[in-house]
């Protein structure tokens, strides 16, 4: 049990560590406005490598990934069209939902 407990706990530190070291040290520090931009894009760079397996994979059935049976890529069309027009994050998720629902509904 003790070798449980110190293994939670440097699992804990190595996550935390990273996460308040610069909340720590930057709030004194003005980053460069390269810096600035650069952090701005990793959040929609991290949402699209965790989409793009979903949205090219076609698990539900035999077809290829980027055949027209493949719901997730074409539900996420109007996503993402809402999400470009409106850069609202809950009329984005709202959009997919209702598409991939509307598909399923009507395709299978």
């Amino acid at each position: 049990m003790r070798n449980e407990l110190l293994i939670i706990a440097g699992m804990t530190a190595v996550t935390f560590i990273p996460r308040i070291v610069p909340l720590l040290l930057l709030p004194g520090m003005k980053l460069p406005k390269a810096v600035e931009r650069w952090l701005s894009l990793i959040g929609p760079a991290i949402i699209a490598a965790l989409l793009l397996q979903d949205l090219t994979l076609d698990r539900s059935s035999s077809a290829p990934a980027l055949s027209v049976p493949n719901l997730n890529m074409l539900a996420a069309v109007p996503a993402f069209a809402a999400a470009f027009l409106t850069k609202n994050m809950m009329l984005t998720v709202i959009t997919g939902i209702a598409s991939a629902a509307l598909l399923r509904f009507f395709l299978y």
